[in-house]
């Protein structure tokens, strides 16, 4: 089977103005870091069950489901209801691709502070990307939806390779098509951190995302409550000891 390709686009100069940051890239997961996709996913999710005669589940039981991909979310939501055998994942996935296709970002919203941030880093010359579970094709209708093609160097997906988070390859390419140098990871659940440490690269959480844990549990260097917060976390973290 081809592999969905990655979209690159060529990097900006690696030179700006603003606060020291060693970093040449950052990488950034999207659901639950970037964006608050949880209800359109959920609202696709119980369309999907309701198709097989399962109950709809509550968005705060979709929100702890996400990060493993849209095909590991159907199955934790069929596993929350009843059966989750592979027939039923076969047969109700497809609804939930056509109806979160048609509805990407109908209620997904970027959280507070997020384009203001992204804004900083690349005045500052340096290379934002998005390595994410999420397939490609959805991944690049969300992007185009908020209007955001022209901020990332690189968007690998969760079907760009043959394996995904929290295995290090995605994030690595991601960082590669992005110019390569000195990176840093920012995601909001356990999967994230654990592709950080498998990368050998630091990592920071966000603490309102979808993670089925505390954000201070997660594993990561730092965690920030804000995206207000990211560029002087960034800037600490670059002094960190490794």
């Amino acid at each position: 089977m081809a592999l969905a390709p990655a979209v690159r686009r060529a990097p900006g100069p690696r030179t700006g103005s603003g606060p020291r940051i060693r970093f040449q890239t950052v990488v950034f997961d999207l659901d639950g870091t970037l964006v608050d996709t949880a209800p359109d996913l959920a609202a696709a999710v119980n369309v999907a069950l309701g198709t097989v005669g399962r109950p709809p589940l509550s968005l705060p039981a979709v929100r702890v489901m996400i990060g493993h991909g849209s095909r590991a979310l159907l199955r934790k939501a069929l596993a929350a209801t009843g059966d989750a055998g592979a027939a039923l994942v076969d047969a109700a996935y497809p609804v939930l691709i056509d109806h979160y296709t048609a509805h990407i970002c109908d209620l997904s919203r970027p959280y507070p502070g997020v384009e203001a941030a992204l804004d900083r880093l690349s005045a500052c010359g340096i290379a934002l990307s998005i390595c994410t579970n999420k397939p490609l094709a959805p991944t690049l209708a969300l992007i185009a939806a908020l209007g955001w093609e022209a901020r990332f160097a690189s968007i690998v997906g969760g079907d760009t390779l043959s394996v995904s988070k929290p295995d290090p390859a995605p994030l690595q390419l991601a960082i590669d098509q992005s110019g390569g140098g000195a990176a840093a990871f920012v995601g909001d659940s356990i999967t994230d951190t654990q592709t950080a440490i498998a990368a050998g690269l630091p990592c920071i959480a966000v603490s309102f995302g979808f993670a089925d844990r505390p954000a201070a549990e997660l594993g990561a260097q730092m965690v920030i409550d804000h995206f207000d917060d990211l560029i002087p976390a960034l800037t600490r973290l670059g002094r960190l000891p490794s």
